[in-house]
């Protein structure tokens, strides 16, 4: 079936699963299933005993396998962060699909999952295919303008493999070039294979590439602090105040 949504918003479940009353249980299984990967615990399987645990349905599992990481790589990633402000007159290597669909879900009332190692990630799927939202406009209306406010230049990065992904960037190209940002916006088949090695700091929230680039910005979060005061966000990443059930 084609799709046809205009809004990347949140899944009819998503009050219930991701609400007030279901966040204790969430924190509680984030702190035990962080807990068992920090001692290399198989995923698989720890999400499965976490998950069983607390009763988690299915989409509340796959939240913990997007927020959720070791000690380890919390403590590692967040000390290759580095934060806009520090970027002046430099150029940010852009994960195009990752940032974009995370301030898209943002703007259209989607869940943001703070997550343990401070990325804020969504949860939208795009199953190999994008399709432009009534969002998409305005929120690289927002990544360009923070980014032109920090005087950072930027080199996208689009999946080819993904659907759509020409005409994304042709779209693109049109919005840069109405605003007179000087955007480049490559489309490669493997972005994290470049975004891994990249000397230049690179802006995602793909665990991936935050486990092994040099430098990296959190720049969905930095746009969405800034700019969508409404956003929804399902905060995982204080579970040092977990309610232990």
């Amino acid at each position: 079936m084609p799709d046809r949504r205009v809004h990347r918003g949140p899944h009819p479940s998503d009050g219930r699963i991701f609400g007030a009353e279901a966040l204790p249980a969430l924190r509680a299984a984030a702190h035990d299933l962080s807990w068992l990967l920090g001692r290399d615990y198989a995923e698989a399987s720890s999400l499965k005993i976490v998950g069983d645990r607390y009763d988690l349905v299915a989409r509340q599992r796959t939240a913990l396998t997007r927020a959720v990481c070791s000690e380890q790589q919390r403590d590692r990633r967040r000390a290759h962060e580095v934060p806009l402000s520090t970027l002046r007159g430099q150029t940010v290597l852009v994960d195009g699909y990752n940032v974009l669909t995370t301030i898209e879900a943002a703007l259209s009332g989607g869940a943001i999952l703070a997550c343990r190692d401070g990325a804020w990630r969504d949860m939208a799927s795009m199953h190999g295919s994008y399709r432009k939202v009534a969002e998409t406009r305005p929120a690289l209306a927002l990544v360009g303008g923070l980014l032109a406010e920090h005087e950072i230049g930027s080199h996208w990065y689009l999946d080819s493999p993904v659907s759509n992904s020409g005409r994304l960037r042709t779209f693109m190209l049109d919005v840069s070039a109405a605003t007179g940002w000087d955007w480049q916006i490559e489309l490669v088949a493997n972005p994290d294979a470049i975004l891994r090695k990249a000397g230049e700091p690179v802006a995602s929230a793909d665990s991936a590439i935050l486990d092994a680039c040099e430098r990296w910005v959190n720049l969905a979060r930095s746009v969405v602090t800034a700019h969508v005061a409404e956003a929804w966000i399902v905060d995982l990443e204080s579970m040092k105040n977990a309610e232990r059930q």
